[in-house]
């Protein structure tokens, strides 16, 4: 697609675009749109081929000056590691003789975190964007194209090229001006604040916690962590997302955005979560552990995740996809948007009937949940 001198290309992987031109369109920092995260998806495997996650960024530029648009896009052979669920509009698809994938994810993989899902010089390059991600849905013969986790100043950008917007409920922590863990817990009902002392003290018992980032981080860390990884993914998704090799490069190539917390029993390191941070937020991605022990879990995923962004100044902790007992450790319902292009008039119009009927329990849920915060009233 061209527009003037401007043109759309189909990149084959970020890895072919030079990281400072990337990266200069994404100014806000997020470390997960970032180059040096999405070249590490692809150097280390855990996309591209045998995955389902085919690299598929859509560039603006004139082929002479840096890029002055981007999206981070996948064309998926699936719908798994997204965390938007649209399973059941794959088989009704495919039950009417359509094929659904591949289909066009304009993602970062496997990260269900809030963040640009456009990164352009202005409003008018992102509006030529999403023309450009429409127009390869249309050219070839894709069912759709979607885009998750947007963050919220976007969400108008989608919406207002006539995509459809969804809705769903993430648990984020914010960061009120907290000098330490006291300060927000004194936020909290008696009940909750006591609740929450015993929860920490019983999960810690004889156990040593670092959060190791930067320079801090060495090889045995990560020998550790691809353990726990491989426990939780094993569990969860049937086969981990991410390579060994990823841990490896995010420690080579990452290492001060991310914020990995180790409890050790003596020497050994038992447990582990890893985070990234971002200018304003801390994202909490990967938890595992070799031990079973009450109130672990909540500790260094939650708790722990809380001291570590009240330390760093940070606004907000988004402790990853679904789990409503975040509710109880001080975490508040929030909303996230994914947005949805479907060229077809018939099965857009489902798809639209359907996403107004989960908007309005969306919205109930949402009320429901606001009311059950733990913080005291009045």
């Amino acid at each position: 697609m061209s527009e003037g001198d401007l043109a759309i290309r189909l990149a084959g992987s970020v890895g072919t675009i030079p990281a400072a031109e990337w990266d200069a369109l994404n100014p806000g920092g997020n470390p997960f749109t970032s180059h040096r995260f999405l070249d590490i998806m692809e150097q280390s495997g855990s996309v591209g081929p045998g995955t389902g996650w085919a690299p598929a960024p859509l560039i603006l530029g004139d082929g002479i000056a840096p890029p002055r648009a981007a999206l981070p896009a996948y064309l998926k052979a699936h719908s798994q590691g997204e965390y938007v669920f649209d399973h059941g509009w794959a088989d009704a698809w495919e039950r009417a003789g359509g094929s659904y994938y591949p289909k066009l994810q304009i993602s970062v993989p496997f990260t269900p975190a809030t963040g640009p899902r456009v990164l352009a010089a202005s409003e008018d390059d992102a509006r030529i964007m999403l023309r450009g991600a429409e127009a390869l849905v249309s050219g070839e013969d894709l069912s759709s194209a979607h885009a998750t986790f947007i963050m919220p100043d976007q969400i108008d950008l989608f919406r207002d090229a006539g995509w459809l917007i969804r809705q769903d409920i993430q648990f984020h922590w914010a960061n009120h001006g907290f000098q330490d863990f006291e300060a927000f817990l004194a936020t909290l009902a008696s009940r909750k604040r006591k609740a929450i002392r015993k929860e920490r003290a019983r999960a810690i018992e004889g156990l040593r916690i670092e959060h190791l980032s930067g320079d801090a981080l060495k090889p045995q860390h990560w020998d550790a962590f691809w353990l726990f990884y491989q426990d939780t993914g094993a569990r969860k998704w049937g086969h981990p997302y991410l390579t060994r090799e990823a841990f490896d490069l995010f420690g080579s190539r990452m290492k001060d955005d991310v914020v990995l917390i180790l409890a050790f029993e003596g020497d050994m390191a038992v447990a582990g979560a890893l985070n990234f941070a971002g200018p304003q937020a801390l994202y909490g991605r990967y938890w595992g552990t070799l031990v079973d022990r009450p109130f672990l879990h909540f500790e260094l995923c939650y708790y722990q995740a809380i001291d570590a962004a009240i330390a760093r100044g940070l606004q907000r902790v988004e402790a990853g996809a679904q789990g409503s007992h975040k509710l109880a450790r001080g975490y508040e319902p929030v909303t996230t948007y994914s947005a949805h292009f479907i060229p077809h008039e018939g099965f857009r119009a489902a798809v639209a009937d359907y996403l107004d009927k989960e908007r309005a329990g969306i919205d109930m849920q949402q009320n429901a949940l606001q009311s059950m915060t733990p913080f005291r009233r009045g």
